[in-house]
């Protein structure tokens, strides 16, 4: 794969904008399909991936493109909320984990090895449409292709319009710690701890065990602005010291981000030869955060419109209205009322096989499968959500 070091061509069949998660994953996906090994891919990132800047963590009930360097996968999980706990089997699931820099080695060895891809370490300066194509601009000038697919995060701080539309964050401080003795259970993944103060919001702990003395434990919350880095330290203290009785430990890791949650319209498409990927096109999922699996299911959906018709599928996405209409109401009780999170996925957890919520968080519920998720909640904080949506405001506290 070329790098930067020798003069680029200026014609491609695709351009990919961005290599994080997103630009990567098409990238991978394409040169795993025998059928485009004829196309000529530049792949355009602006900084090398060169550290192990985050996580993704995610639930599977098949083999994926990634398994070979899943970091560690789990066989349990475990809900806790003030009144109700339970730890949970999974049957045909499995969580998942993979490291960030993992992720962007195997990606980038399986490219260099293949000749259809060039790779240059620049920042985009403008992307646009032409009448053929799309064509990007560049401190190196201008690259053309065919299709042009855009990973760069979107400005939502350009387009808010909070009159109409839910902005929070999910946002987050982890710790990897190595304790002094044995705390964790390395097969239990602890999916939402709710028994901390709520302060108004959506605020729990996530614990990621890797062995009996080693785990990454995280505050995340769901609210409108991060808070300063202390408070997230102190409430992992305070977890490790009172909840698992731990006063000893190293931080061996800190993984801090912030994920916008928001069901503001993010196009699948900016024109015809532009496709969105990543955040930019939707894929972290607006309720929860979670994006990997959403950005593999993409990039498959595009490779196999390149195959079939040698233009990505006319709904890019698949993304079907209902579950857009679930994300918007959970959106609009986390901002108005955010403590009651903890009793909505109480009531989710109490309530359905957690076979089936991963199914409905997935978007692959049936409809029957959704009225039973719907009937398992109390339903007057979403009718409440209803009638503001249906006025086009989202409530305000």
């Amino acid at each position: 794969m070329q790098s930067n070091k020798t003069e680029p061509s200026r014609e491609y069949d695709y351009l990919i904008v961005g290599g994080g998660a997103a630009g990567l994953s098409l990238a991978y996906h394409i040169s795993q399909a025998p059928a485009l090994a004829d196309k000529r891919v530049l792949l355009l990132e602006p900084e090398a991936k060169s550290q192990n800047d985050r996580t993704w963590s995610f639930w599977a009930d098949a083999p994926t493109l990634f398994d070979g360097i899943v970091a560690h996968d789990w066989e349990q999980l475990a809900f806790r909320s003030p009144g109700f706990e339970q730890v949970f089997p999974l049957q045909n699931y499995r969580y998942k984990m993979i490291r960030g820099l993992d992720f962007y080695q195997f990606v980038q060895a399986a490219l260099a090895g293949n000749s259809q891809f060039t790779r240059l370490q620049i920042t985009v300066e403008h992307l646009e449409n032409t009448p053929d194509g799309a064509r990007a601009t560049t401190a190196l000038g201008t690259f053309s292709a065919r299709y042009a697919f855009d990973s760069r995060p979107p400005n939502l701080a350009q387009q808010k319009q909070p009159e109409r539309y839910c902005y929070l964050l999910q946002h987050f401080v982890g710790w990897e710690v190595e304790t002094e003795q044995d705390v964790f259970d390395p097969a239990t993944v602890e999916f939402m701890d709710f028994r901390g103060e709520q302060h108004q919001e959506a605020r729990f702990m996530y614990v990621l065990p890797f062995s009996p003395r080693r785990a990454l434990v995280e505050y995340t919350l769901f609210s409108a602005a991060p808070l300063p880095q202390t408070e997230y330290e102190a409430a992992i203290r305070t977890y490790l010291r009172d909840t698992l009785g731990v006063t000893e430990f190293r931080i061996e890791a800190v993984e801090i981000g912030a994920i916008p949650m928001t069901d503001h319209p993010l196009p699948a498409q900016d024109g015809p030869h532009i496709i969105n990927l990543g955040t930019r096109a939707g894929r972290a999922k607006p309720s929860t955060g979670y994006a990997f699996q959403r950005i593999q299911a993409h990039s498959t959906r595009l490779v196999e419109g390149l195959v079939a018709t040698g233009q990505p599928p006319h709904d890019p996405t698949g993304d079907q209205w209902q579950f857009h209409m679930f994300d918007t109401l959970l959106l609009d009780i986390m901002q108005r009322q955010g403590e009651r999170t903890s009793a909505i996925f109480t009531e989710l957890f109490q309530r359905n096989p957690v076979e089936r919520i991963f199914r409905f968080l997935d978007e692959r519920t049936s409809a029957w499968e959704n009225f039973q998720i719907m009937n398992s909640v109390t339903p007057w904080p979403f009718l409440r959500s209803i009638w503001h949506v249906v006025r086009g405001r989202p409530g305000q506290r």
